[in-house]
């Protein structure tokens, strides 16, 4: 059986975590997470429910060094917790709340014990490489969200690759602000693991308006590194306030286009990396899309193609990985991004992808959000037709189809524009699969 330590070897009078200005340095984490792994009851699965960055490392690093699977659910939502919990049994909720969060569950409450000084000399833990550390659940952008188990040695093995190809466009280990949910996998890889693992330092705020990011920005020593997505880097940009020297920022979630990535060059005056993974996979490959149209992938993983599929294939995989998403191959480590496969359609014998059609919709003057979807066709209809849901208080339909005109074929137009005040986005700038069925059915009865 192979051993690891539970956290790297490094200075331990070094700062990792910075909470309204206050320094909290490695030792004092570390002290931490001994204390509360010592205090936690016996249980086989607990429910990471932390809503402060720092208390949830500490808390998701006591679990593991417990030996205890931590529950990662993508939603804070009542009803899927509760699919959470039918199939997690046993679940203890750990917070950083006064009061449980979810009250149907027994909770333990982890920021308020005291770090024990004798810690200091406790021996580092040493945890099996293949010991399953967390359940990530996917974010249910394209259907019901889906379980899958994280070891903690192929995880470790992931972020480090991470870090060498971040480290290295940035010059140096960064300090991390992470605007991403931090029980999302690109999350928990990048603004969590990648600080603790690979020697970064850590942003305990998880902030959301531009001012916040600014703040938590500037609160940190440079070197920095931004961790965010598309959608709020656009809003980020579109503020326009002044941000402290960013190193690098980087993207996912969504496609990055190369007209946002380039503006973030010019703006923040810094390189921009876009990754490319899934819960599935982990983080797989980068590219500076304003540079290069194709991606590489990180170091230890390699693709291969099998029959019509390609897989991801590597150390950090238990199993190899299928990608849910159409590439091209140029060679084992190389490929360009064709699009998700949930995202392609077929109107009237035409193929074109939502991924597209949203970046034409989202890009014209005057419309602040939007997005388009494909409603099964009713009976007597001969073809399908797409939906539009967009926020822009001063146009009207005739504007936007005008505008989509120059972008898209006509089949790709959509029969129904549904103006709304806002669309409901989860933290990753997503919308869920159950979302746009919820949009339909309150808009356009029948046709959900």
């Amino acid at each position: 059986m192979t051993l690891i330590p539970l956290l790297p070897a490094s200075d331990s009078s070094a700062p990792f975590a910075f909470h309204n200005g206050v320094s909290i340095d490695r030792a004092t984490f570390y002290r931490q997470v001994l204390t509360l792994a010592a205090a936690l009851p016996e249980r086989e699965r607990v429910l990471n429910m932390c809503t402060d960055r720092y208390w949830f490392a500490v808390t998701l690093f006591a679990a593991i060094a417990r030996g205890m699977l931590t529950v990662l659910p993508n939603s804070a939502a009542p009803e899927h917790i509760a699919a959470v919990a039918a199939v997690q049994p046993g679940l203890l909720v750990l917070g950083d709340q006064p009061q449980n969060p979810l009250e149907a569950l027994p909770y333990f409450r982890v920021d308020i014990l005291p770090a024990d000084p004798a810690q200091d000399v406790a021996a580092m833990p040493q945890i099996p490489f293949e010991q399953r550390v967390a359940c990530m659940y996917t974010s249910g952008s394209t259907g019901a969200p889906m379980p899958h188990f994280k070891t903690f040695g192929r995880l470790q093995l992931a972020i480090l690759a991470g870090a060498e190809r971040v480290w290295g466009v940035a010059g140096a280990a960064c300090s991390v602000v992470g605007t991403v949910p931090i029980r999302h996998m690109y999350g928990l890889e990048s603004s969590v693991l990648l600080p603790i693992l690979a020697g970064g330092r850590m942003s305990t705020r998880i902030p959301f308006f531009p001012a916040d990011i600014a703040s938590a920005l500037a609160e940190l020593p440079a070197p920095r590194l931004l961790v965010i997505t598309p959608f709020h880097l656009r809003k980020l940009l579109e503020a326009g306030i002044v941000l402290p020297d960013i190193a690098v920022v980087l993207s996912a979630t969504a496609p990055l286009s190369t007209e946002l990535a380039a503006q973030t060059r010019r703006q923040l005056a810094c390189p921009i990396l876009e990754i490319y993974g899934s819960t599935e996979t982990g983080q797989v490959a980068t590219r500076q899309p304003d540079l290069e149209s194709g991606w590489q992938t990180l170091q230890g993983i390699t693709l291969e193609q099998r029959d019509d599929e390609v897989w991801a294939v590597g150390e950090v995989y238990e199993t190899p990985q299928m990608l849910n998403d159409t590439v091209e191959l140029h060679d084992a480590r190389t490929f360009r991004l064709l699009d998700r496969k949930a995202n392609m359609i077929n109107v009237a014998g035409k193929r074109s992808s939502l991924s597209f059609l949203n970046a034409a919709l989202t890009g014209l003057p005057g419309v602040v959000d939007g997005v388009f979807c494909l409603p099964e066709r009713q009976d007597g209809e001969e073809v399908e037709r797409l939906v539009a849901f967009v926020v822009a208080p001063a146009l009207d339909r005739s504007t936007i189809l005008a505008g989509l005109r120059q972008h898209v074929d006509s089949v790709f137009l959509p029969r129904h524009i549904v103006f709304v005040d806002v669309l409901p986005r989860d933290g990753n700038g997503k919308i869920l699969a159950r979302t746009l069925q919820a949009l339909l059915a309150q808009h356009l009865p029948g046709r959900s």
